[in-house]
């Protein structure tokens, strides 16, 4: 058994800034992850991050327009955090070495982003997240912090509510071991494969908010899912919003740039939930083209595109056979992005005791019921540094408690019981089950009846959990197990998505109840949380922290 003062789970932005915060403040600090840490999801961000850096901007500014944003479901006293420390957090970036785009002054470049009222989305070209990840990997080589690569991490130890360590299976070798840990940060990412079609990597399976889930943590605002409106057609790739920042219309099948009368004023820059509800509409009203809709960005030109959106045009003709130079590119909404995850506090707490957590795994609630573009990444740097620092803090005050010796032999008899079955179903086909269940039931537009359904859909499959067999019986890289420890979280997840979006009777940001179309202040301005109790899954909620923006019609 090893210990760490501090055990990140998961090598994305949020995790890998919280090991560099924690590692300058000289704790003994590691990062565990089920991919090596610069292929973790954060890596697909293309768009850009957010910050007031301007003269004529303020972070205020940007503070109403995430408020706004959020479609007032935002905690507006982390949204005012977020926002006013972003322009030091992107000046630290800088220092630390990521090569912004500059503009004709030398100064970080700004594009436009959906849902801003002024230009402040600072970028590298359309692959910002792959620029920062790097960056924040070498740091943490710089600060000698123990990587523990494609270690899957199968449970929490938590007992008498204190975070104690964790299991992890080392899927090289097969074995399991003990992690014993002063501190617990989850930064694991969002949950896209529980939906069918999504922008999301293979990988990003809810892990670590299905693992603080059932060590007695609160799931916060799990109904509000968003759907990214510019994704590939067939394979639901992104397609960043830089494309409409760079002025990039949305044309339906009569050529009709069709967002002027939906947001006539923002156009094709109103926020992604408008933007989405826009492009399902005219798809489900017949001016589609084959199921989709098209991003235009032949009048930007060759130069433009080839400077400011080169992935984007090597995406399209690989997955699409498009070249956007010479025609539009097909495009729908897909889902891409979880508001809701662990409840945290502003650094980063859980109501378990020394479990943190940072990221889209968590849920300060910096994004209410719609996150605007741009805020994602800042999300990870300025609330990943504010848990290194939080659990910097609790580390020097707190008593290390011990291991439970039993921890690594029931993780171990687990994983034997699922190796002996030799009949049974495949993870692979509960997986298709749920993902299908999710995306006929709980998409765009929603209605109790067919949430309902998926409700049974899903827990149909948590009754087949125990009859899951595997192919593979072998110990190295048996990614077939790792698939059954991955499709229980997607199970609890799909379940938390659900009962909250059956729960929520109005329609805000993100989540549009057909038979509840307006949103509702009086009884549904809070937040939901998800706690499960043995099997079963229940219900509380949580006011909205409202401090200078009173809620008001949101228009764009």
């Amino acid at each position: 058994m090893v210990f760490h003062d501090v055990l990140i789970i998961g090598g994305g932005l949020a995790g890998l800034r919280a090991a560099i915060e924690a590692s300058k403040n000289g704790l003994n600090v590691a990062v565990i992850s089920k991919v090596y840490p610069v292929r973790s999801h954060s890596v697909a961000a293309q768009g850009g991050i957010n910050a007031a850096l301007k003269s004529n901007d303020n972070w205020e500014d940007h503070a109403y327009d995430t408020v706004k944003g959020s479609d007032y479901l935002g905690d507006q006293d982390a949204i005012e955090i977020m926002c006013k420390e972003a322009p030091e957090d992107i000046r630290e970036l800088e220092r630390m070495g990521a090569v912004f785009s500059r503009d004709a002054d030398g100064d970080i470049a700004q594009r436009p982003f959906g849902g801003a009222g002024f230009p402040r989305t600072c970028y590298l070209a359309d692959r910002t997240g792959h620029g920062l990840l790097h960056l924040m990997f070498e740091q943490i080589r710089k600060y000698e912090v123990t990587v523990y690569p494609e270690w899957f991490v199968t449970d929490l130890i938590v007992e008498d509510n204190i975070a104690r360590g964790a299991i992890a299976l080392e899927m090289l070798t097969g074995r399991f071991h003990r992690l014993h840990a002063g501190a617990l940060i989850m930064a694991t990412g969002g949950y896209g494969r529980v939906f069918g079609i999504t922008t999301n990597a293979l990988t990003n399976t809810g892990d670590g908010m299905g693992l603080a889930l059932r060590a007695g943590a609160p799931l916060m605002d799990m109904e509000f899912v968003q759907f990214h409106p510019t994704t590939l057609k067939r394979t639901g790739i992104l397609i960043t919003e830089a494309a409409r920042g760079e002025g990039g219309y949305l044309l339906n099948s009569k050529g009709e740039r069709f967002m002027k009368s939906y947001a006539p004023n923002a156009m094709e820059l109103a926020s992604r939930d408008v933007v989405s509800r826009a492009e399902q509409t005219e798809i489900n009203e017949g001016r589609d083209i084959n199921g989709c809709v098209y991003l235009d960005l032949r009048h930007l030109g060759r130069e433009k595109i080839l400077e400011r959106l080169p992935q984007i045009r090597d995406i399209s003709i690989s997955f699409a056979g498009v070249d956007p130079i010479e025609e539009p590119i097909p495009i729908r909404p897909g889902m891409h992005y979880s508001m809701g995850g662990i409840m945290t506090d502003k650094d980063g707490k859980t109501p378990v005791e020394g479990l943190f957590a940072a990221g889209e795994s968590a849920c300060v609630s910096v994004h209410g019921a719609n996150r605007l573009g741009g805020n994602s990444l800042l999300e990870t740097i300025v609330f990943g540094r504010r848990a290194g620092q939080s659990v910097t803090e609790y580390c020097s005050g707190s008593k290390v408690a011990a291991f439970p010796k039993s921890a690594l032999q029931d993780a171990t008899r687990k994983a034997a019981m699922i190796f002996e079955r030799d009949a049974g179903v495949k993870s692979s086909e509960l997986l298709e089950r749920v993902n299908s269940a999710m995306m006929e039931c709980c998409g765009v537009f929603r209605t109790e009846e067919k949430m309902k359904e998926g409700l049974d859909r899903v827990r149909a499959v948590r009754e087949d959990l125990p009859k899951v067999t595997l192919t593979d019986k072998g110990n190295v890289f048996n990614m077939e197990l790792a698939g059954v420890y991955e499709l229980e979280h997607i199970v609890d997840l799909a379940e938390s998505i659900l009962l909250g979006a059956i729960h929520r009777k109005e329609s805000r940001g993100s989540h549009t109840r057909l038979e509840y179309p307006k949103r509702d202040d009086k009884d549904w301005m809070k937040h939901t949380l998800i706690y499960k109790d043995g099997p079963e899954m229940r219900i509380d909620h949580k006011d909205v922290t409202v401090t200078r923006f009173e809620p008001k019609e949101r228009k764009y």
